[in-house]
């Protein structure tokens, strides 16, 4: 089997993957967290691959930048090889000093002011929701794992990285509730729901507009560990049924 985009068998890919933005972190992973390697893609050299972790499989495989690419990676992915649990891991710009640099932020809606949702399945909505089955696997296991910096809030999903105005941001932390920004969150979660599978957003704070700092290309790469490592765990353990009812998640 494969698409225009994916070029891999269906069994190819394991149930859970990890999916970043960078293709090249995609082989970082897989090369420094996996054993017994496959590399599954490399149509438009956004490359997947399926290894062992703790013995079980897990895949993880680039999704470009933007909603436009994760929309075509994560549609395929879920639709065609039976894929049942995405989760982002990526990086965020924060919009409030309340995070700092190499907070983890756990995703628990993303806001955007795109119009993906309404293209996408003729819904016109701009807030969207992970899976709280999946959120609350990687919040229990970020606990058992003492990771206090873990934080659980909005974030903007943005169409532009570039932006008419730059200090925008705080207009939307105001008004949304937005604590960061990135490009993929909103689509991913708004695919998973309309084609009944599970997605969540991990994301590592690598810069803050209020105070202007920014991690190096070396420190995001050490800092990223702790967020690829929970991301891990959580896709090694039994996969709960998506419709499955579950309380509401508690804000560390």
């Amino acid at each position: 089997m494969s698409t225009p985009h994916i070029k891999a068998n269906a069994a190819d890919f394991a149930p859970t993957v990890l999916m970043p933005g960078d293709p090249l972190r995609a082989r970082f992973i897989a090369e420094n967290f996996l054993t017994e390697v496959k590399q599954v893609n490399d149509v438009r050299n956004m490359l997947a691959f399926t290894g062992l972790y703790q013995g079980k499989p897990v895949s993880v495989m680039g999704s470009g930048m933007g909603m436009p690419s994760i929309g075509i990676y994560a549609h395929e992915l879920f639709s065609e090889f039976a894929v049942e649990r995405i989760i982002r891991v990526g990086s965020c710009g924060a919009y409030t000093r309340t995070l700092a640099l190499f907070d983890l932020v756990l995703a628990n809606s993303a806001w955007t002011e795109s119009s993906f949702a309404s293209i996408y399945s003729g819904q016109k909505q701009c807030i969207e929701y992970p899976s709280e089955a999946l959120n609350r696997d990687i919040l229990a296991t970020a606990e058992h794992k003492g990771l206090a910096q873990l934080q659980i809030a909005r974030v903007h999903t943005t169409d532009v990285f570039y932006r008419h105005d730059f200090n925008d941001f705080r207009q939307i932390y105001r008004d949304y509730g937005c604590v960061a920004v990135d490009m993929e969150a909103f689509a991913l979660f708004h695919i998973a729901k309309r084609l009944h599978k599970q997605a969540a957003c991990l994301l590592t704070v690598s810069d803050c507009l209020e105070t202007g700092a920014k991690a190096s290309t070396e420190e995001r790469e050490k800092a990223f560990t702790s967020m690829l490592e929970l991301a891990l765990d959580v896709s090694v353990q039994q996969i709960a049924p998506t419709s499955s009812p579950t309380p509401p998640l508690k804000v560390i």
